[in-house]
């Protein structure tokens, strides 16, 4: 490989060597009209070409013209070029201006001279480009499926300029909004119009695929292109952000289906990586529910701060195993301990707390699905959720944890469920622990909405009842909740447990309430269907469920914190006594859904419990 790579460099050099005398003599020829005899009797003309190849060998050195490769020749290729021919026309100056006067060189050969070498050697290098993405790429142009491109900025251009590369792909046509780009071309694709014509020219070119290539797009306009496509019955594409963008070339394995987290509008997460790297840089940290959706998501966001170790704490052992798997996988030099252990036994969470010493605890593990745990498990409901939580805080507690943070829910506000309260008790127990116990352990909880493709959440439900060809079943036509991504909200868990000071409550930033009916019908769009063609029926609400999801309880206070997406909320005084009385109330064997609700709401006067009769 290094003689193929010396051989060719060498080839280059004569190359431009010849060029050199090339255009020398090209020159001359030029000035005199191709009179050979008046070229050959014209005196400086060999001598002059002596010192113009030395000068251009070391110019060429110099601007370090060798180290690109002419396959992909590109600006900075030429610039080379241009530096390089620029020192020649400079010493040909110099030459031409204190030469005797009978080795006059004439004026014009100082300027054809370099224009002829620009030429040979620029051109050769670029030529030979064109020829070999020829062979590559060229041979198949045309020949793929019909696409049409939404924007034609700086990540559309980027993408054409790889789509033209492949055979998979022909793009048809561009699409943009700005009329100062209409009838414009991007390598030979043209901008044909705006974007709401986008039927007529799916209709018109026979293509069956759109890309959008606006990452900065608003949320409505994405909605309105992938609803004119869904309507045309095209499937829709996008590419990453243009951040992502930038840092390379754009990829046509890159591209992806338009998900419905792209049609949220939701901005991107900035955390304060610093902070959160002096919170779990070297440190033990344990993630109960780690094979969970927001545990795993919590996980993966922690390997990224040079943990000392990860102890992942979890019931399930298929959750367990994956989580694990995927360490392996993408992580291997982070030290994990994969665990099982049920949080509601003490015996177990103590023995893991006491071997592993966890200086940082998130505490995920929970029982998140209202209809399930508000009919015939509402005691496990509140064993788990608020008495496992009990449990790990003791644990974290007696073992000496630097920091123990607790993963709430917004429907613990003003909870009208059973999963509700026993969350929001969760976190009043967690305010007490921090009263007795904040000089050794700091206490912070979190609450946020629901997120993204979590288990139990309304996406993968839908997802699978279009599979089956619907109905896609909403509850009500106007219930409505708040949502994001799984990284973002394992981010801003992070970012909130670096700010905590103890006995606070974090409340994200959910950004505008989400009507589920306006998921469903986005979703089905997606899938590539109509809503003629995918019903939606409405169920009535199950047990336990409102229409609208708060993040605030009505007696809190919040009050900023420096970063933009979290608020604290300070809630209404706990009774020092709940702690004593729930401790005593835990250790009863069976209690019944109504004894549940009824002590839930002794401790919870904001809860409202549903009527069993409904």
């Amino acid at each position: 490989m290094a003689f193929n790579r010396k051989f060719r460099s060498t080839l280059i050099f004569i190359y431009d060597l010849l060029a050199v005398l090339v255009a020398w003599i090209g020159a001359y020829l030029l000035r005199f009209n191709f009179d050979v005899s008046a070229v050959l009797s014209h005196n400086p003309i060999t001598w002059m070409l002596f010192v113009l190849l030395v000068t251009q060998y070391f110019a060429c050195r110099m601007v370090k013209l060798y180290r690109g490769m002419w396959v992909f020749a590109s600006i900075l290729d030429l610039l080379r070029v241009f530096k390089a021919i620029l020192i020649s026309f400079f010493v040909l100056l110099a030459l031409a201006a204190f030469v005797r006067n009978d080795d006059i060189i004439p004026r014009s050969i100082v300027v054809l001279y370099p224009v002829l070498l620009l030429f040979l050697m620029g051109g050769a290098r670029f030529t030979w480009r064109i020829y070999k993405e020829y062979l590559k790429y060229g041979r198949g142009v045309g020949k793929g499926k019909p696409v049409v491109v939404i924007g034609a900025g700086t990540a559309g251009a980027m993408l054409i300029r790889e789509l033209d590369r492949t055979q998979e792909w022909n793009v048809v046509a561009i699409l943009d909004d700005d009329r100062t780009k209409w009838g414009l071309e991007i390598l030979g694709c043209r901008v044909v119009g705006a974007v709401c014509e986008l039927p007529h020219v799916l209709s018109d070119y026979n293509a069956q695929h759109v890309i959008m290539a606006m990452p900065t797009a608003p949320a409505d306009v994405l909605q309105s292109i992938a609803k004119m496509a869904s309507e045309a019955k095209a499937s829709v594409f996008t590419v990453p952000g243009l951040a992502e963008l930038m840092s390379g070339r754009v990829a046509v394995n890159i591209m992806r289906p338009v998900k419905i987290e792209d049609l949220l509008g939701r901005e991107p997460v900035r955390i304060n990586s610093e902070h959160v790297e002096q919170m779990l840089s070297e440190k033990t940290v344990l993630v109960t529910g780690a094979g969970g959706s927001i545990g795993s998501e919590l996980c993966r966001q922690i390997s990224r701060f040079n943990p000392k170790r990860i102890v992942l704490v979890e019931t399930s052992e298929f959750a367990l195993y994956m989580i694990e798997q995927w360490f392996r996988d993408h992580h291997p030099e982070i030290h994990i301990e994969p665990l099982t252990g049920d949080v509601k036994d003490a015996v177990r969470m103590n023995d893991i707390f006491a071997t592993w010493q966890p200086q940082i605890v998130f505490h995920a593990a929970a029982f998140k699905h209202v209809p399930l745990m508000e009919v015939g498990n509402a005691w496990q409901a509140v064993r788990n959720n608020s008495g496992g939580t009990l449990t790990v805080a003791e644990a974290a507690v007696k073992h000496g944890a630097q920091r123990f943070v607790l993963i709430s829910t917004d429907k613990a506000v003003n909870p009208t469920n059973v999963m509700g309260a026993t969350k929001r008790l969760a976190e009043m127990l967690c305010e007490l622990m921090q009263k007795q116990y904040g000089d050794k352990t700091i206490f912070n909880m979190v609450r946020f909405g629901n997120v993204l493709g979590s288990t139990g959440s309304v996406i993968p439900k839908f997802k699978e009842q279009i599979a089956r060809g619907g109905p896609i079943t909403v509850t009500h036509p106007e219930i409505n909740r708040y949502f994001m991504s799984i990284p973002e909200a394992a981010q801003l868990v992070l970012q909130a447990a670096s700010m905590g000071q103890g006995g606070d409550v974090f409340v994200l930033d959910m950004g505008e309430p989400v009507k589920i009916v306006d998921l469903a019908r986005n979703m089905i769009r997606l899938s590539g269907f109509t809503e003629d063609q995918i019903r939606i029926e409405y169920t009535g609400l199950r047990p336990g469920e409102k229409l609208y999801e708060e993040l605030l309880a009505d007696a809190e206070e919040t009050r900023d914190t420096p970063h933009p997406k979290l608020r604290i909320a300070r809630s209404r005084d706990v009774d020092d006594n709940l702690l004593t009385e729930f401790k005593e109330w835990i250790s009863t064997e069976v209690v019944s859904d109504n004894d549940v609700r009824t002590c839930l709401k002794k401790w919870i006067p904001e809860y409202t419990a549903m009527n069993i009769s409904q």
